[in-house]
């Protein structure tokens, strides 16, 4: 039976994220459910914000078509985002922006989201441990790209207490919720490999 192939998104640039740490120990946790599993980071992407206009004059710019294929060389996708407003960085939302609108020929809009299968994570400083953020994103790629969200999900709060110092989390009920929905995402992407 194939590995399956899984893109790791941390939503975060800064160094020492806690979004960026939440990412690396699902990484951990995905290459022990067997899947191959490559962690990108989007400041090896950079892109302007998106303009709909000067894609359709000068198509998309090269690191949305580099990060698009990346995301239709896997079958699943493990993606964090920090919490700002409620909401979701203007990072991770700029980068499904791009990859929404960048296709190659013939492909049709969001077709970079299809037959793909998603798992979400965050990590915040707050007691929600970003879960607004989770909200929106799921909102932003179910209903927005017509993407395939599975429900398991790893919210981690209070995250500067949360990591010891290996960078695994401390608290088991989150360890548990991170292997299950690390398992969960291998499993539906093992489906489509």
């Amino acid at each position: 039976m194939l590995a399956p192939k899984i893109l790791v998104i941390p939503g975060s640039l800064h160094v020492g994220s806690h979004n960026g740490r939440l990412a690396a120990l699902a990484a951990k946790e995905l290459a022990l459910a067997e899947a191959g599993v490559t962690r990108i980071s989007l400041a090896d992407y950079p892109l302007p914000l998106f303009d709909a206009e000067m894609t359709a004059e000068v198509g998309p710019p090269q690191h949305a078509v580099q990060l698009q294929r990346m995301l239709e060389a896997h079958q699943g996708v493990f993606m964090t985002s920090p919490e700002y407003s409620a909401s979701v960085t203007p990072l991770v939302k700029n980068a499904i922006d791009w990859l929404s609108r960048t296709r190659g020929r013939g492909e049709p809009t969001y077709g970079a989201f299809k037959n793909k299968v998603f798992a979400l994570g965050a990590a915040s400083s707050g007691p929600g441990g970003g879960v607004r953020a989770l909200l929106a994103l799921r909102q932003i790629l179910e209903l927005g790209c017509g993407a395939l969200v599975i429900p398991e999900q790893i919210t981690v709060a209070h995250a500067a207490e949360a990591f010891d110092d290996m960078d695994n989390l401390k608290d088991e009920s989150a360890r548990a919720a991170l292997k299950t929905m690390a398992r969960r995402l291998v499993e539906l992407a093992r489906a489509l490999a």
